[in-house]
Parts: structure tokens; sequence; C-alpha cells
């Protein structure tokens, strides 16, 4: 049986179909069938007709797998998925402009009338 947990892709420029069926946690046959399915998914051959995996194909793989496996996509919805350009992470926003916290052109001059009138108030 395959292990279940990915472990960190080691950095090598290609990867044997038995190594990245360990490091993916599916069986080679798996993957075979993946590169059937997704079209973005094409390793080289080498010249004794083993299939190289590189790197990216090694991330792809482990993509296709979170989205059939854990997020239960069939292999058409994986598809669309991979197809679509990543949503906003709504985790990071993009920061806030100075503008958008001081309308004023120069905020410092309405901190300077604020600070004023707290000093009127208190003397």
């Amino acid at each position: 049986m395959i292990e279940e947990t990915p472990r960190a892709i080691p950095d090598k420029l290609f990867f044997r179909i038995g190594e990245v069926s360990q490091l993916v946690g599916v069986e080679p046959y798996v993957l075979r069938y993946w590169e059937s399915e997704f079209p973005g998914l094409s390793p080289k051959k080498s010249n004794t007709g083993q299939r190289m995996f590189r790197r990216k194909d090694v991330e792809l793989l482990l993509n296709i797998k979170q989205l059939l496996y854990e997020k239960k996509f069939t292999i058409e919805g994986a598809r669309k998925a991979l197809k679509e350009p990543p949503l906003k992470n709504e985790a990071n926003p993009a920061p806030i402009k100075q503008e958008e916290l001081f309308p004023e052109a120069d905020p410092l001059y309405g901190i300077r009338q604020e600070l004023q009138a707290i000093l009127k108030l208190l003397s």
C-alpha cells in the first residue's frame, strides 16, 4: 500500500513513476490514468520508455489528488477547476491604501487640528 501523507518534493529535475507514486500517495496505475484524463499532465519518456515527471508535474498531481480525494470532485470537475484561474485569496486581502484611511489630501493636517482641539479642552 502507498503511504497516505505526501512528503516534501525533493529538489530533483526528474522523477520516475515509482517515486512520484510514493510522493503523491497513489498507485502507479492511477498516475497513468490521470495522465490520460488531464491534458496538462504530460511526463516525458526516457529512451527506455519510462515516464519521467518534472517538478511541475508532481505539483499538478498533488493538486489533482486534493481535488479528487479531499474535495470529492469528479474527473470532469477537477479538469474544469484546474483550467479556471485561482480565486483571490480571502485570507490575504489587498493592503489598505493611505487614501482609504485618510480621505483628505494631507492626513497630518486633520490630525494636527484634532490634537489642537484636544489641547484647548485640556487647558
